[in-house]
């Protein structure tokens, strides 16, 4: 099968399209044929060698968490799921025709496997992070960093919980946070006064790693209401560094509940060919991001 690996840590130039053995599923895990993987920001962190300590590396690599695709194989003691089953979830090395995953759900129906990669990851983060930073219904919760995938995942569960969210984006993407339930505002010169006027902030979260820690502690006024996920400097602030995954099956569950009831949607702004995962990562590495990229298999 073809997938792409690397031999080396560094910038996108060390990926590669290789020929490599087929994985097969063990207990507890599925193998699925490859529709779609998911393009995340952990992705090329990992392929330039950034200490996450949720992600250890052993060189060669394969790249990839997040994929949707068709079951070709069931492992031992898995129920619920049958070969020819279309499903979403999490695993490993998913740049790849074949991925093995040990966390998955079926495609709510109407889902296109493009889409459908793109929410696994983003949609644990985004529970994960709004339950650690303890905001609530009737509170405010500032993102910045907000277009991208887990920030549109963030608005719109925050939105179902009665959470009021103040986003920053570039000015491209105003309309898009207001469509998402958002007030928006941009970031840049001013930032912080501009989300002063815009009311009190309860709690906040750094999805961008744009440097902005210290000023969004000022902004909430206790470094225990922020978190980031993008920011390895955090803990110097005393804001806490959210990067080792919760339920991922729990997380599914819930992502395939809301998209099922119109709650969440996250589009795909674009998609690439295996074979131009580089382009993927520098892309995604660049920013500015509305919604999520895939990788089309």
């Amino acid at each position: 099968m073809k997938r792409v690996s690397f031999t080396e840590f560094g910038g996108p130039d060390v990926l590669r399209l290789e020929d490599a053995d087929e994985p097969h599923a063990g207990p507890g895990q599925i193998r699925i044929a490859v529709r779609a993987a998911g393009v995340n920001p952990v992705d090329w962190r990992v392929r330039e060698g950034q200490k996450l300590g949720a992600h250890p590396v052993e060189l060669p690599a394969g790249v990839g968490l997040d994929a949707s695709g068709v079951v070709d194989e069931v492992g031992e003691g898995v129920e619920g799921v049958e070969v020819g089953d279309h499903v979403f979830g999490e695993g490993s090395c998913t740049y790849a025709e074949f991925a093995v995953l040990g966390a998955w759900a079926r495609m709510p129906e109407g889902l296109t496997f493009e889409e459908a990669a793109g929410y696994p990851s983003v949609v644990e983060t985004a529970l994960r992070i709004i339950d650690q930073v303890g905001v609530r219904a009737g509170q405010t919760l500032l993102v910045s960093g907000a277009s991208g995938g887990v920030g549109s995942a963030v608005l719109q569960i925050a939105r179902e919980r009665g959470i009021t969210v103040i986003g920053t984006a570039g000015a491209a993407n105003q309309d898009y946070l207001r469509g998402l339930g958002a007030v928006p505002t941009t970031y840049g010169d001013g930032w912080v006064e501009r989300v002063r006027q815009l009311g009190n902030v309860d709690a906040a979260l750094d999805l961008a790693g744009s440097g902005v820690i210290r000023e969004l502690v000022e902004l909430t006024g206790d470094p225990r209401t922020v978190i980031s996920i993008a920011d390895l400097g955090a803990p110097e602030f005393g804001v806490r560094f959210s990067g080792v995954a919760g339920s991922v099956p729990e997380a599914l569950a819930e992502a395939a509940d809301l998209i099922s009831r119109g709650r969440l949607h996250i589009p795909v702004e674009k998609s690439y060919a295996l074979a131009d995962a580089a382009a993927a990562h520098i892309d995604s590495q660049a920013g500015h991001t509305r919604g999520r990229r895939v990788v089309v298999i």
